[in-house]
Formats: structure tokens, sequence, C-alpha cells
């Protein structure tokens, strides 16, 4: 049977018999509505083809229901997953998360701030690029709406949920110092917070036990490739047949991802057994990280409580009534979980 076609609001709230402020609220909220005007709207619906323009309702709003979320780079395992995370918990809780992805481009996040902010978003949660972040745009937009962090931030007082970097290199340094060789540190670029703190969580924790520190610097200048910098990086050094240590640990996943790919392309074995010859762990547990060959031993953050803290933060920041009670604390830094795998 051909459905009922209905151009405006005017037209369909006619079609159930109920007032137009009526059908605005229960498009609101569903449940705003008594049942048996929610079942009446809600038949109406299937015979027609109607659709609200929620777009336009939501410019008509001082507050829309929409979360702008921003992130460095939706190829990144550990975005991906946070993105996933965060908008499945937003959806639960009533509000359509925007995903904007700045793709390592400073230029392209300040576009994203800037549609956010035409889109009138309620809130945000934001992952910025960090060194290259134009802080004014997050200025203005915390401005105009509530902002929460996650995995790093600008300096200010927005509120920012991340990981304890000093707690979790720490942890695996300690590992990997009483399971073998003590381990060379091999850097990235220090594209945000999160870098320089686990460089300096390494040395602390290798001085603080009597080690020395050795130190790798990345050859690669601000770059979000991280995959390409570990490959090359470690190509060159086993062409050149620099490879003094038995024992690496990346700043990253990602990073660990290419030196293993090198690894193997030089036939070297990766693992901790007794004649393999290299034992390679990393920092993130992203969701690839099991899958390598041999799978990565990493410290995993904490997905969960990150997205939990960053929502429950924004919401209660937002006044939703439905928000867990809470108080709004700075910075909150979530301790990491060794994950002992095959590489190391």
């Amino acid at each position: 049977m051909k459905k009922l076609t209905h151009k405006t609001m005017e037209d369909f709230a006619k079609s159930c018999g109920v007032s137009r402020p009526t059908l605005s609220k229960y498009f609101d909220d569903p449940t705003s509505v008594k049942p048996a005007t929610r079942a009446l709207i809600e038949a109406a619906l299937r015979a027609s083809d109607y659709q609200p323009n929620l777009y336009a309702r939501n410019l008509n709003r001082k507050r829309t229901r929409n979360v702008g979320i921003l992130v460095p780079a939706l190829t990144d395992p550990f975005y991906a997953e946070m993105v996933n995370r965060l908008e499945l918990r937003l959806r639960d809780e009533g509000y359509w998360p925007i995903v904007f992805s700045s793709h390592g481009l400073p230029e392209l996040e300040v576009e994203a701030v800037s549609t956010m902010l035409s889109l009138k978003v309620a809130g945000a949660i934001a992952a910025p690029l960090g060194q290259k972040s134009d802080p004014r745009a997050f200025e203005k937009l915390t401005q105009n709406v509530p902002l929460v962090y996650f995995d790093t931030y600008i300096e200010g007082n927005t509120p920012f949920i991340g990981n304890n970097n000093y707690q979790s290199v720490a942890t695996i340094v300690e590992y990997l110092c009483r399971s073998g060789e003590a381990p060379v540190y091999l850097d990235i670029p220090h594209v945000n917070h999160n870098s320089p703190e686990r460089l300096a969580s390494y040395i602390a924790t290798m001085e603080a036990s009597g080690q020395e520190p050795v130190v790798i610097k990345t050859i690669a200048a601000y770059t979000w490739d991280f995959e390409r910098v570990g490959y090359e990086q470690m190509d060159a050094m086993l062409k050149a047949k620099k490879l003094s240590f038995k024992t690496l640990l990346c700043a990253n996943d990602r990073l660990a991802f290419g030196v293993m790919a090198a690894a193997f392309a030089h036939r070297l074995k990766v693992g901790r057994k007794k004649g393999d010859d290299l034992r390679i762990a990393a920092h993130d547990d992203h969701p690839l990280s099991r899958y390598t060959c041999p799978p990565l031993t990493t410290m995993a953050q904490d997905f969960a409580s990150m997205t939990a803290n960053s929502v429950d933060t924004l919401l209660t920041l937002l006044g939703d009534t439905g928000a867990p009670a809470r108080t709004i604390a700075g910075k909150v830094s979530l301790d990491g979980t060794l994950v002992m795998r095959q590489s190391a």
C-alpha cells in the first residue's frame, strides 16, 4: 500500500490528530508524551513517508542533542575504538554523536571546531592534535559549549580524561627488566603530551632500578604515520648493523607494528622464547595488537573507564538529570594494565 505523503510537520500533526507542539515534544523525547498519544503518532509514522527535518529543528534550538567527537585520525585503531565506544554510550544517553577527524592537520582541526559551533552542538568530547593545535579555536569552543578532552589536552582548566603514562610505562619497564635484558626505548615524534610523558617515565624508571636508559630518538619530524616511522627506522638500523640490543620498548603500538614488520623482513625472530633474536614491547593495546605475529606485549589503556569518565563528565557539565552524580576534576589519569603476549 502506498504511504501517505506529508510535506510539513503541521500537515503530519493534523493527520495524526495531535497538536504541533505535542508532535514536537514527541520528536524531542517519545517518552515525554502519553502512551496513547505516542502509539497514535507511531502508527501514523508507519503509514506515512514523513521524516522530520532534525537538522532544521536543531538549528532553531538554543541547544541541540548533538555532541561533537573530534579525533586526530579515524585510521588510528585507538581512536577508532574510542569513537565506537563514545558513539554507542552517547546514543544510549539520548544524544546524537557527530564525528570529526582532523587527519593530523591543524587547519582541519580548526575547521572541525568551527563546524561544531555552527551545528550548535550541546557539547563536545575531543582528543586534540596537541602540539600543533590552535588553542584559540578550543578556547572559543569552551566559551560556547561544555568540552571534555580525552587522551591528550590543550593547557587550561578544561576537564581531561587520559592514561597515567608515568604508571603504565614504569610498569612495563619493570616487567621487561625482571624478565630479561633491560629495554632500549624507541621514541616517536612528540605530537602531544603523551610522548614526552612516556619518555620521561622510561628514563626515571630505568634510573631508579639502577639501569642506564638508552633512548633511540626518532628520525622523523611531525607526523602521525607511526607505522612507517617504525619500519624505516628499524630497517635503517638493521641495514647499518647497529642493532646492539635484545629488548626494545616502543613508544606506542603503531610504532611497534612497523618495527616488527622490518624485523621480519630481515629474518629476525621476535619473541621471548630461547633462540629468539629480539623482544619487542609497546604501549596502548590497540585492537590489532593481539593479531600481530607474534602477538604484541603491551600496556593496555582502560578504554571502558576512559569512555565512561568522558561521557559522565560531559553529561554533568550539561546538567543532564540522568547523569551519574560526579565531581568534576581537572584531570583524571587512568592506570594501564600489563598485557603479556609472545613478543616480549
